[in-house]
């Protein structure tokens, strides 16, 4: 893999900017709140689409990850040892959802392995602020692999999210190029085997980024492996360079539209409930739309 600079897009992923008054107001209030979204911090092509319906992913637990991922642009950095959360995030995550009037909330997190927990006490803290200040509401929580530890696990599972997920990110053969060290691939899926175990009543969503090199075979077997570890929702997606800078991988393929249809086609025929496939989405892509044809 090089450090080629950032390939032309195709037509087909040619995204409108952000903009718009939605846009506009989500961004006012988390900023006045001191809030983090991961569309704006992963750079999410589908930011215009989603803000201008009024949606949004939050991303708890700070801005700065203490992983490296090499697909990824949510900014890392060593923390000072259990550097300080925000105690206040909970109850303000939980007033900017209502204010901004969602239904359903996606909340995802860095990574903190700085701390005890790894977060988990604080991550359930905003899933049950979001919830008593929302009963109606659904909370899908993304979740990290709290480096293979099931007590955190139960922590944030017990507050009761409506749909529980991590993200293999890509195939096995791929995973020490593209992920930070302390992942794994089998960590992962090993990750939402536990997860099924501890909430076998909650639907489980992961995702693969596509355009990394990987061969279709590679694809295949990983998405065997999220079946046989209880995952029922799938994202497929291009991989997009965030930067061109030497920490991001560049892009080996770009995935036409009509490819992404037959891995849906494939995946559905393997046993998944719901599958999203195609060059913008991401895992949290239409999130409340996987959720109610689940």
């Amino acid at each position: 893999m090089d450090n080629r600079s950032r390939r032309p897009l195709p037509p087909w992923l040619r995204a409108p900017l952000p903009s718009g008054e939605g846009v506009a107001r989500i961004r006012r209030t988390c900023a006045a709140r001191g809030l983090h979204t991961v569309c704006a911090s992963a750079r999410c092509p589908n930011l215009g689409e989603c803000w201008g319906a009024g949606t949004a992913t939050f991303m708890v637990l700070g801005p700065c990850c203490t992983r490296s991922c090499r697909f990824c642009s949510v900014p890392s950095r060593p923390l000072p040892a259990r550097a300080a959360l925000a105690a206040e995030e909970p109850e303000l995550l939980a007033e900017t959802v209502a204010e901004l009037g969602l239904r359903y909330a996606v909340l995802t997190t860095v990574c903190r392995d700085d701390l005890p927990d790894q977060g988990a006490a604080h991550v359930a803290a905003c899933i049950r602020a979001v919830k008593r200040r929302l009963p109606g509401i659904r909370v899908e929580m993304l979740l990290p692999d709290f480096r293979g530890d099931e007590k955190p696990l139960r922590t944030v599972l017990a507050a009761g999210p409506d749909v529980a997920g991590h993200n293999l990110e890509t195939v096995a053969r791929l995973t020490p190029f593209v992920r930070d060290p302390r992942c794994g691939y089998r960590l992962s899926l090993g990750t939402l085997a536990a997860m099924r175990r501890l909430a076998p009543g909650t639907p489980l969503k992961s995702s693969l980024m596509l355009g990394l090199g990987e061969t279709a075979a590679e694809i295949a077997s990983a998405l065997r492996d999220l079946r046989d570890s209880g995952v029922e929702l799938i994202a497929l997606g291009q991989y997009l360079r965030p930067t061109g800078t030497s920490r991001h991988l560049p892009v080996a393929r770009f995935v036409p539209p009509k490819e992404f249809a037959r891995w849906a086609g494939q995946a559905r025929s393997m046993g998944f409930r719901h599958v999203s496939s195609g060059p913008f989405v991401r895992s949290s892509y239409k999130a409340a739309e996987a959720f109610a044809q689940y």
